[in-house]
């Protein structure tokens, strides 16, 4: 069901009109759009971000490894998902691979920045879009799954959001998160990629079950290369003043090859029902606890 965001109405409508006070959102072009006041005015990200990014992922080995780990998670743990919605969409790159991979899913991407929806829209045919704040999202138990790529990194209010996916969700829904692990791992990169936390399993864990989710599984990954992060990190911290924000994407094509070969075969052993306790991101699969009526 749709939620009004102005008397928080939820209804069943093709359109966005409430039928209860008469708000619907404004419009740019196809695109809804709930939060205009933070569309161009907010910390979360970069809108200048976008066009380097989306000229970048397709080629770049970590892009590659976390799409293939979240379609492989998609299909392991949600065969009957007909519906799915991506939080914080970005340019549209993970929907597009599912897209690829379950073309009978009907897929919805929400990002707060237009910049962003722009690249989305051009590379989802038949995909449903919308600018959105991820702590009020406008659905109550509609879709059979959702997705938060290293999202929650970039919020304040994590617990907010994870809350309102919870709400978004039908009983028994999917919850699928990536986000960056280890706050040891703490450098410019995360400073520029507007960062706000890096996890550890337990805090996100945390605030996973405390949103009313329980944990399905939950692994590292990008654990092969954590040494290479590691130094990577300790060397910026000694040279912060000359931090060049390109320098970890720009990456000899051979290397790439090698580092995207490493995460291939992680994602092989998490297939295998490995779960790594350190990496330098973290999956998270989690479903929505179903409430059960009781007769007294």
């Amino acid at each position: 069901m749709k939620l009004c965001l102005h008397c928080s109405k939820a209804f069943e409508s093709i359109n966005w009109h409430c039928p209860n006070c008469g708000w619907q959102p404004e419009r740019s072009g196809t695109v809804p759009v709930f939060a205009p006041e933070l569309a161009q005015n907010n910390s979360g990200f970069k809108a200048s971000y976008f066009g380097p990014l989306a000229e970048l992922e397709a080629s770049h080995f970590w892009f590659r490894a976390r799409n293939a780990l979240i379609i492989w998670a998609l299909g392991k743990y949600g065969a009957r998902v007909s519906s799915f919605m991506e939080i914080g969409c970005g340019t549209g790159f993970v929907l597009q691979g599912i897209a690829r991979n379950f073309p009978k899913i009907h897929l919805v991407g929400s990002e707060i920045y237009p910049e962003g929806l722009a690249f989305a829209v051009d590379r989802i045919e038949g995909g449903e879009f919308m600018q959105m704040d991820a702590r009020q999202i406008p659905f109550v138990a509609e879709f059979d799954a959702i997705g938060a790529f290293d999202l929650l990194e970039h919020v304040a209010e994590d617990e907010t959001v994870l809350k309102q996916m919870h709400q978004a969700l039908k009983p028994g829904g999917l919850l699928l998160l990536t986000a960056p692990q280890h706050r040891w791992l703490w450098s410019s990169v995360d400073e520029y990629s507007c960062h706000i936390r890096r996890y550890t399993a337990q805090e996100l864990h945390d605030k996973v079950v405390l949103a009313g989710f329980t944990i399905m599984r939950s692994t590292s990954f990008v654990i092969s290369l954590l040494p290479f992060m590691l130094i990577s990190r300790l060397l910026q911290r000694n040279k912060s003043e000359s931090f060049v924000p390109q320098a970890e994407s720009q990456i000899h094509p051979l290397l790439n090859r090698i580092f995207e070969g490493f995460l291939r075969l992680e994602l092989w052993l998490i297939r295998m029902g490995v779960s790594f306790p350190f990496g330098g991101s973290r999956l998270v699969v989690a479903t929505k606890i179903e409430k059960t009526g009781t007769n007294d």
